[in-house]
């Protein structure tokens, strides 16, 4: 068989080299009289669904950065060792899927020059580990983080139109190595079962857009204002966690509301801190290595004063935004203390933001004292109790008779025949459909969603309609003016039917030029 006109001699040569791991040139691979077999014809369709699982794999990796930095704490919390994950999860998925993609590349290469699929043993082996790799990696993700499969749904309803319109062409460009593959092969069979297998697909395909749904399918009109930025421990990308710089950073990015978390210190003094140990966030175990593993609120308050809350930022260096600090914003960290809930509710009132809190650890035996010990700052601060906002659920009602002047946030949704209406709830983003939103909008109740960084879901759950969001990136999200897209449905109808179109007319160009 002449090599197909395009496909010179020495290209074929090449490509079966990097296919089949040897150095057989065409001339020598028809003397032979070498011919694709039934098993190579399995190892080409494996390598195919190789390909995909770990795009697939891909489209989870980028969607599960906005939740990362969740991950690098619980590794943080388990293993004591500070890493950003998401760069060694980004780098190997990438070489697993330039590896298979490269590999389908060169066998869809070598069908259209009409040469041998001969996969080498070793490629064979890689292949098999990669399918194994990226199945115990889905695997890692629905026992140890189950929710982001709710995060990919979710995503769906932003990159759903765009994912259709490049899996249409990608599918339309196998039209050409399949329909030169269905020319050239004698078994009837087998060329009705790919051809049947092919037209269902993209018929399937063809279709899908109306099964497609996105709350950013609307008219522009239809727009609902800009959800309100909840500053996730204030600014953690520009400063310190839980820090009086955090919060000022919070307020130059226009966020509204302050969000943070309470302890209490062993003599009485309510203060700023996520984690029930101080390691992750200050130099405890330098100034008391004795006492690192202890509990926060084991701690008094001169102990904590003494105690540097950011130098740990420029080092472990969270997020990587750090690396393009100022010298002066780098200093000012350096110079970081915890602060208490009363210097932190002075700040608050100068500037004009609300402050909304949970008081860890519930489960402690001395928590009714501690919330005691909360309500007595807040009243003698002087703050207006309405930028108060109270998450904890433990003696809520206690809060509401002494402080009635304080917001009450609750992290669930509303039940039926609830005896008191909610104002305002606070929940995870996979947590409410576009639907619920909706109807909670519709009934005047405040809907915040946390933790949103990526612009894609932010401008999602704008689409929806939600009140706020809690957010770690509230300089990336101040500066969006518009969601990433909008399409009106009439737009999208003819989007779609010109990229089906155009679609089906390559595929039958394809048949025809190849025959």
């Amino acid at each position: 068989m002449a090599d197909p006109a395009g496909c010179c001699r020495p290209c074929a040569t090449c490509l079966l080299c990097l296919y089949s791991c040897q150095w057989i040139t065409a001339k020598k691979e028809k003397r032979k009289g070498l011919r694709t077999t039934k098993c190579d014809c399995s190892w080409f369709l494996f390598l195919f669904f190789v390909f995909l699982f770990t795009l697939v794999w891909l489209y989870f990796a980028i969607i599960i950065l906005n939740d990362f930095h969740n991950f690098n704490e619980f590794i943080f919390k388990q293993r004591k060792l500070w890493l950003d994950w998401s760069l060694v999860l980004l780098i190997a998925t990438a070489m697993l899927i330039t590896y298979s993609a490269v590999l389908l590349v060169l066998a869809l290469c070598l069908q259209l020059c009409g040469q041998p699929l001969k996969l080498h043993c070793l490629h064979k082996t890689l292949l098999i580990l990669t399918a194994l790799v990226v199945a115990a990696a889905f695997t890692g993700l629905g026992i140890k983080w189950a929710e982001e499969w709710r995060s990919a749904h979710i995503s769906l309803q932003a990159t759903g139109p765009f994912l259709h319109i490049g899996i249409v062409w990608g599918m339309t460009l196998l039209a050409w190595p399949l329909a030169s593959f269905i020319y050239r092969t004698r078994n009837t069979g087998l060329k009705v079962f790919l051809l049947l297998v092919y037209c269902v697909v993209m018929i399937g395909l063809y279709l899908a857009p109306l099964a497609i749904t996105s709350p950013c399918i609307m008219e522009e009109n239809q727009l609902p204002p800009k959800p309100a930025l909840v500053g996730h421990r204030g600014a953690p990308m520009l400063a310190p966690e839980n820090t009086l710089m955090s919060l000022h950073k919070a307020v130059d990015c226009d966020v509204q509301v302050f969000e943070t978390d309470v302890m209490v210190s062993a003599d009485g003094v309510p203060f700023l801190m996520h984690d029930e140990e101080l390691i992750r966030t200050t130099n405890v175990q330098a100034v008391f290595p004795e006492r690192a593993a202890l509990n926060s609120t084991a701690f008094n308050w001169t102990d904590l004063q003494q105690l540097d809350a950011g130098s740990w930022f420029l080092e472990r260096r969270p997020f990587p935004t750090v690396l393009s600090l100022s010298d002066g914003d780098r200093y000012q960290a350096t110079k970081q203390r915890i602060p208490s809930l009363e210097q932190v509710l002075e700040a608050a009132k100068q500037s004009n933001i609300s402050i909304m809190f949970d008081l860890r650890p519930e489960n402690h035996s001395d928590y009714q004292s501690f919330v005691n010990a909360t309500l007595d700052v807040i009243l003698q601060s002087g703050i207006p109790l309405q930028q108060v906002l109270w998450l904890p659920d433990g003696f809520r009602e206690q809060v509401k008779q002494q402080v009635p002047g304080v917001q009450q946030v609750y992290g669930r949704k509303r039940l039926q025949n609830e005896t008191e209406p909610l104002l305002r709830v606070n929940l995870p983003y996979q947590d409410m459909s576009p639907e619920e939103i909706r109807q909670y909008r519709q009934d005047n109740i405040s809907v915040n969603l946390y933790v949103v960084n990526q612009p894609w879901l932010f401008s999602v759950l704008w689409c929806s309609g939600v009140s706020s969001v809690t957010t770690n990136a509230c300089q990336v999200l101040k500066e969006m003016k518009h969601p990433i897209w909008l399409l009106p449905s009439s737009t999208y109808l003819m989007i779609w039917t010109v990229a089906d179109c155009a679609s089906f007319l390559a595929i039958l160009w394809a048949f025809l030029l190849l025959k």
